[in-house]
């Protein structure tokens, strides 16, 4: 059975559940996750991305763009500890429908938009929290759109991002304008957090 994994905690705040099981008298928030083929935040990269979400001050009225969004599970978290909207994208139709899936398990479906496409496809732009836990190269090929959809202020948490495309991919996009906050460097991969100028 795909959901057959015992809860875990990530972070100070989160705990990934598995659907078939409830848990009562839990301090932590919660995330239901199904367990598929894009994991449920057990990989380095998604567990770095809930420590730093967590930590960041609460907001009102987010308007989150989560890139290669595939279980839903950055924006499912940053719309338990904020409020807001989120448009997830996903070139992959499986991710898409497995994001839509732990957005219902969670309560949350109403405030997500699921895209199955590219970054081209979002008419929307001022996105006040952009999320994308996907490789370096491909950070490095959006650089421009992904920085052009922010709004003034907003807060880019990048992901995926193996050593060796750290220093390019914080290069780049400090050109483009954003101010490096965070740069945690993970056994394999990287965790960038900026802020747009």
């Amino acid at each position: 059975m795909r959901e057959n994994y015992q809860p875990f905690e990530i972070g100070n705040q989160f705990i990934i559940v598995p659907p078939h099981i409830s848990l009562t008298d839990n301090e932590r928030i919660s995330l239901i996750m199904e367990r598929g083929a894009f994991g449920s935040g057990e990989h380095e990269t998604t567990r770095s991305c809930l420590e730093i979400l967590e930590a960041l001050p609460p907001a009102e009225n987010l308007k989150i763009l989560d890139l290669g969004s595939g279980t839903g599970i950055l924006s499912i978290a940053a719309l338990l500890l904020n409020s807001g909207r989120s448009w997830c994208v996903d070139v992959d139709n499986v991710a898409v429908k497995s994001g839509q899936r732990n957005c219902q398990l969670n309560g949350i479906d109403d405030d997500i938009t699921h895209i199955c496409g590219t970054l081209e496809q979002i008419e929307e732009e001022g996105f006040s929290l952009v999320l994308a836990n996907i490789y370096g190269d491909i950070l490095l090929d959006v650089a421009e759109g992904l920085v052009n959809k922010a709004a003034s202020g907003a807060l880019l948490l990048l992901s995926g991002i193996l050593w060796e495309y750290n220093f390019d991919v914080r290069q780049k996009y400090q050109k483009l304008g954003c101010t490096l906050i965070k740069n945690r460097l993970l056994d394999e991969f990287s965790t960038i957090l900026l802020q747009k100028d």
